[in-house]
């Protein structure tokens, strides 16, 4: 019997093909209905091999998840972008394969982005979900997060709400 093990870890530039292939399956998996397809499908085609590879290069903080070795999760953090809320820490992504949702990937994940956060001086946590992703929104709520502002993304032309999620 083989026993997969299930690692989080650092990105790095060899990644890159996995993790635009997670972003393009867990992005049409979410917003597939809320967001309008055209500016989907252009998001997903922007955010290819070579954007991940730069994205990782340049130092920014991008974590992956595999089990077995597959790439099947990512997140993305850093300093908290909304000055209106006083938490210094922010995800700004966290994605797993629709297919490896619900096994807790996505909170051990979650759990890693927080303490890497924590380990950089960062206190608090804020995270921004569309409304109408209901799975993200019961994700971050049975996490802890309290739901305490909100804001607007528009795409092509359609405003839809965000709400943020914050932990103190």
């Amino acid at each position: 019997m083989k026993t997969l093990t299930i690692d989080i870890r650092k990105a790095e530039p060899h990644d890159a093909a996995a993790i635009a292939g997670v972003h393009a399956a867990s992005w049409q998996g979410a917003y597939a209905g809320i967001i309008p397809f055209k500016a989907l499908t252009a998001m997903i085609s922007r955010r290819g091999i070579a954007w991940w590879a730069d994205a990782i290069r340049r130092a920014a903080s991008v974590l992956v998840v595999e089990i077995g070795g597959e790439v099947v999760g990512y997140a993305t953090f850093g300093r908290n972008r909304a000055r209106e809320l006083p938490q210094e820490g922010e995800i700004y992504e966290l994605y797993v394969r629709p297919e490896y949702q619900g096994v807790g990937l996505g909170t051990r994940l979650f759990e890693a982005a927080r303490g890497r956060l924590a380990a950089h001086g960062l206190s608090g946590l804020v995270v921004w979900a569309l409304e109408d992703n209901a799975n993200a929104a019961r994700f971050y709520a049975g996490a802890g997060g309290r739901d305490v502002a909100e804001g607007v993304e528009v795409f092509d032309q359609r405003a839809l709400r965000k709400l943020a999620f914050v932990w103190d």
